[in-house]
Formats: C-alpha cells, sequence, structure tokens
C-alpha cells in the first residue's frame, strides 16, 4: 500500500522488489519519485503474525545502493508483461502500549506499527486518519512498515527491511494507493514489481512474469544488496501501469 500521511502532489516509478527471506520471513525493496510540500510519513501494511513484537521488523539501509533498481532493471532488455493484483485479509490483534522506536535508515526514519491501534503511538503527521482506515478492515491486523520522508521532489533511494510474514511461501507486494487521504477503488499505476522465487515458492503464480535470461549475479552488485539478492537465482518482473483496481498484489 503506497499510502501517505499528508497528501502529495505526485508520486511515480514504483518499484518493489519482494524475496524470502528464510523461514516465514520475507524481504521487501520499495523505491519511488515524489513530490510533497510537507513532512509525511510513507506506510506500508505487511502481513506479520498475530501479536508480533514492535522489533519483529529489520529495516536494512540500501543508501549506499542507490542503483538497486537500476540494475534489476538490466536483467530485462525487453519491456515486461502487465501483471494481476490479489487481496489479503485478516484478523486483529491486540495492541502494545509503549512507544514505538524509531531507527535512522539512510536518508530517512523508519518504525514498525504492530497494528493500526499502535499508531496513535507515532506523531499526528505520520499517522492516517481513522476514517481512512475503516475503509480499510482488510488492515486490520497487518503491521506497517513507516517511513518517515522529508518535503520536496526527490527518488527516494530503495527502502529495506525484512518482517515475519503470515503468508509463508507466497510474496506480498503494497500496491494499493492513498495519495489524499481518500480510499478510491481504482488507481493510477506506474509500478514495476520485481522478485525471485525461493525453492518452496509456488513459481505457478510467476507464469505471467518475465524471468531474467541470466542469475542475479550478472546484473546486480550482490555486496551492496545486503543479502537482500540471491546471487544464484534468477529474477521475475511485471508491471502494472494506468487505471486499475485499488489492491495488493500477492503471489
Amino acid at each position: 500500500m503506497c499510502c501517505f500521511s499528508r497528501p502529495v502532489e505526485h508520486v511515480s516509478q514504483t518499484k518493489i522488489f519482494a524475496r524470502t527471506a528464510g523461514k516465514d520471513r520475507q524481504y521487501i525493496v520499495y523505491s519511488m519519485t515524489i513530490d510533497a510540500k510537507e513532512d509525511l510519513a510513507m506506510i506500508l501494511p505487511i502481513p506479520v503474525p498475530e501479536e508480533s513484537p514492535d522489533d519483529a521488523v529489520k529495516f536494512i539501509n540500501l543508501e549506499k545502493y542507490p542503483e538497486f533498481f537500476a540494475d534489476l532493471k538490466k536483467g530485462f532488455p525487453d519491456p515486461p508483461p502487465a501483471g494481476l493484483a490479489h487481496s489479503l485479509s485478516r484478523s486483529v490483534p491486540m495492541a502494545a502500549a509503549k512507544k514505538l522506536d524509531v531507527v535512522t535508515v539512510g536518508s530517512f526514519e523508519a518504525s514498525f506499527v504492530p497494528t493500526v491501534a499502535d499508531f496513535s503511538r507515532l506523531d499526528e503527521r505520520f499517522r492516517l486518519s481513522n476514517e481512512a482506515w475503516n475503509e480499510l478492515p482488510q488492515y486490520k491486523a497487518f503491521g506497517f512498515a513507516v517511513f518517515k520522508l522529508k518535503e520536496g521532489k526527490k527518488t527516494i533511494h530503495p527502502m529495506a527491511f525484512d518482517f515475519p510474514t503470515a503468508v509463508p511461501n507466497r510474496l506480498f507486494f503494497p500496491t494499493v494507493h492513498i495519495h489524499d487521504g481518500k480510499v478510491h477503488d481504482k488507481a493510477d499505476f506506474d509500478h514495476a514489481l520485481y522478485c525471485q522465487a525461493g525453492e518452496s515458492d509456488d513459481r505457478k503464480a510467476l507464469l505471467q512474469w518475465r524471468e531474467s535470461e541470466l542469475p542475479a549475479d550478472s546484473f546486480m552488485d550482490v555486496k551492496r544488496s545486503k543479502g537482500l539478492i540471491d546471487p544464484e537465482a534468477h529474477a521475475y518482473v511485471t508491471t502494472i501501469h494506468g487505471v486499475k483496481k485499488n489492491q495488493d498484489t500477492l503471489v
């Protein structure tokens, strides 16, 4: 879910990478171009197990690898086919009480918010309205990776983290849009989704995606990727462009 706590002027060129991060965990890397007139937060939902602790998410600093997605694109010289999106929902866990940790990850600060109720533990500027959450009941059981961004027009260096997933052997991509504080049934997509499939992942779900001709170490800087990339595995890509149903993607 590309969700912002304050209205934004423009968002484009969204890129998301996903990979299984070991037993019952997943990696996500996220990048975009944004134009905002005030400081705000980008909120990404993640399907975590119930009652996940405050330190369940591990943020990864990719400030020194801003070309992460440019290098990924090198593995796919031709335009990829379009992909489909799917939704996901679960039930509500109990909220915690103490203040949320804030960590510095490159040029921004990040926090893990275990449940919707825990947004009360963040500064008001970095929350979504209660009215918006009431229109998104499928996220009542989700956790959220929250990135605090400064005003201005910029391309955000890749934001990366790994989290405990409630949907093992599946890859979750946060693709729902909330750019103006309101929930719309359809949204204008400008997304490139990348992934690497693990041994236990369902590769049938990737049949509509384009596979790289070579393993990732032929086009990625594996050392600077900090373990996010499996050097021996191929990568996959799909794109979502134009006005589509406003929902997340699960493969």
